[in-house]
């Protein structure tokens, strides 16, 4: 929004009110050879001259709409349809997220359940909040609530959450300091999570499962959730929930809480964030979940409306008592996937994933067929590794110059796998891209 700077009787205003006579002695416990700093900056410019002075720089980034983009690994380039942003950048909409009053907040309430209503059932579960500050923390409070439902219920005896390995190295890193106030046991084994899940025993609460992989392979949830239930263990997927809208939800194949990264649903890469994380469960464990909850009722004339429920949740009710304290994201991120999903609808969810499935298959298999290069085996959505013939890490320093960027070299996250790169293809990736790719790798392994 705009920037409006405060006038000369503004200024004289304010010092008036706290009782200072000018600016030097407002400052004036602030010692004078720290006070105004002498900065080696460039003669002012004018806005124009500004103006052409960020656009020059800016032209020196190379972004994922002026390039052949590859690159995902929990960051994804999906199409974003115009009434998205038209719609979430209302007047409305850019107030103070936090329906503390919900008397007086219908509309944003209206939109938080809607879009919970549409969130639960694309990840299939029956309840699913609004949320939390992205995909991580709301995997790291799915499993806190898993402890708070499963571990404490044998007096304290289940301590132990098992962890794939194929999680996101950087996810594994949030669980890890996360949870490191509490009795808990996190183990990571390097198997799919079908197996992982059957080595749950009488001290393991959770079984923590991707659905992909971070190496994008995609594992067998039904088994894993028959195999952690039946050794009195919660099943806890992170999901794509792209990858939903084709494939069936974790909650159909049996997982008891599901985590999301809901970026790809409306809103951009943004450098990082804002992001969206979602965290859904099962009706049993709603009172376990952290985050707000929006249901619908009548009034007493028996008009729809809209209410928080299940309010002592929350940090600002009894806040020692709260089951977290750090669980609220930035609503209009929230409100984006909302007009995403409503916009899309089913057809064009499953439409998006099906292009995301069918470009990354053509994608890999161009690629399996160059020379020393290869493609891990097994079933994946829209990313899949590769094994190149020398260090990935050149490819990701060459190919940007043909406006190609190739996707991550996995020795960022592990040293030793040096010859090992992570592409990702979605539905923004056209063709000649794919094809493009497929060239540069060739020619850059000559």
């Amino acid at each position: 929004m705009p920037y409006i700077a405060a006038t000369d009787a503004d200024r004289a205003a304010m010092l008036l009110r706290v009782g200072a006579a000018s600016v030097e002695e407002l400052f004036s416990d602030i010692p004078a050879s720290a006070r105004f700093p002498k900065l080696d900056l460039p003669p002012p410019l004018a806005e124009m001259e500004a103006m052409r002075e960020i656009e020059a720089l800016a032209a020196k980034n190379l972004s994922a709409s002026s390039s052949a983009w590859f690159l995902g690994a929990g960051a994804y380039y999906h199409f974003i349809p115009a009434v998205v942003p038209a719609l979430a950048s209302r007047g409305e909409f850019l107030t103070a997220y936090t329906p503390y009053q919900p008397e007086v907040s219908q509309g944003t309430l209206q939109a938080i359940f809607e879009y919970q209503s549409m969130a639960a059932t694309l990840l299939g579960v029956d309840v699913l909040n609004a949320s939390h500050y992205d995909g991580a923390t709301a995997l790291a409070e799915g499993l806190l609530m898993a402890y708070n439902a499963a571990g404490k219920a044998g007096a304290g005896q289940r301590e132990k959450a098992i962890v794939c390995a194929d999680l996101h190295p950087e996810y594994k890193a949030v669980i890890a300091s996360y949870l490191a106030a509490y009795p808990i046991r996190l183990e990571e084994v390097d198997l799919p999570p079908e197996s992982a899940a059957a080595l749950a025993d009488a001290s393991t609460f959770c079984v923590v499962a991707p659905y992909p992989g971070f190496s994008g392979a995609i594992g067998d949830i039904g088994a894993a959730a028959e195999a952690a239930h039946a050794a009195g263990a919660l099943l806890l997927v992170q999901a794509d929930p792209i990858m939903c809208g084709l494939l069936k939800s974790p909650g159909e194949l049996g997982a008891d809480i599901v985590a999301a990264e809901g970026q790809s649903l409306g809103n951009p890469m943004c450098f990082g964030g804002p992001f969206l994380g979602m965290l859904g469960a099962k009706a049993s464990l709603v009172r376990r979940m952290p985050g707000r909850l929006v249901g619908q009722a009548k009034d007493a004339s028996g008009r729809r409306g809209f209410v928080l429920t299940l309010t002592a949740r929350e940090q600002h009710i009894r806040r020692e008592k709260a089951i977290s304290n750090i669980c609220s994201n930035q609503g209009l991120s929230m409100l984006q996937a909302c007009i995403y999903l409503a916009a899309m609808g089913k057809t064009g969810l499953r439409e998006v994933a099906e292009l995301c499935w069918n470009k990354a298959h053509y994608a890999a298999s161009l690629i399996a067929g160059l020379p020393g290069f290869a493609v891990a085996p097994g079933r994946f959505f829209k990313e899949f590794t590769v094994r190149t013939p020398f260090p990935a890490e050149e490819l990701a320093r060459r190919l940007p110059r043909r406006g190609v960027v190739p996707g991550l070299p996995l020795s960022r996250y592990y040293p030793e796998r040096t010859h090992e790169l992570l592409v990702c293809v979605t539905e923004m990736c056209t063709r000649a891209q794919i094809e493009l790719l497929a060239r540069s790798l060739e020619e850059a392994s000559r």
